[in-house]
């Protein structure tokens, strides 16, 4: 478990932010499942978007087959890239779209506890308001967490016909 939290410390950044002021969170809420979640099964039953292996391959995997966005979509699944350590991910389903820089998250197993984390507040902290790294509240000390986690992108929740319109988006 503490190998778990310092890899997953290591791969955020820990470049200092404004303050970010605290979100509404009347809905967020912490479920705790009878038997412990991956967020790759979760997201994949929540989303519909029918990717599989480990979440740091789903940005790829999803080339020809889902739109890719760099900003987030109501249903979409958020690619968070280097998680837990080189080439490993996490992902979640956007749930709902508060402003052009918050929106929430339906995730599990954020805090490696197999947990199912609804409503979540997700900032956008990236220095050119990209979406390319954002802050993720943590219900359980009712505050932002400390890192910042890079973001590959926002898959579905549409799939793509055609190949070649991924190019064009």
């Amino acid at each position: 478990m503490v190998l778990c939290a310092l890899g997953a410390a290591g791969c955020a950044s820990d470049r200092e932010f404004a303050a970010l002021p605290s979100p509404d969170t009347e809905g967020t809420r912490v479920e705790t499942p009878t038997q412990p979640l991956e967020c790759v099964p979760y997201a994949r039953a929540r989303s519909g978007v029918t990717l599989f292996g480990d979440a740091g391959t789903w940005w790829d995997k999803a080339d020809g087959r889902y739109a890719k966005r760099p900003t987030p979509q109501l249903g979409a699944v958020i690619v968070l890239t280097g998680y837990a350590g080189p080439g490993r991910g996490h992902v979640g389903v956007v749930s709902a779209m508060v402003s052009l820089r918050e929106i929430r998250l339906d995730h599990a197993n954020w805090l490696g506890d197999g947990a199912i984390y609804i409503d979540d507040p997700v900032a956008d902290v990236s220095p050119e308001n990209d979406w390319s790294e954002v802050r993720v509240w943590n219900p359980r000390t009712a505050a932002w967490g400390r890192k910042t986690y890079l973001v590959e992108g926002f898959i579905g929740p549409d799939r793509v016909d055609n190949p070649d319109r991924i190019a064009a988006e």
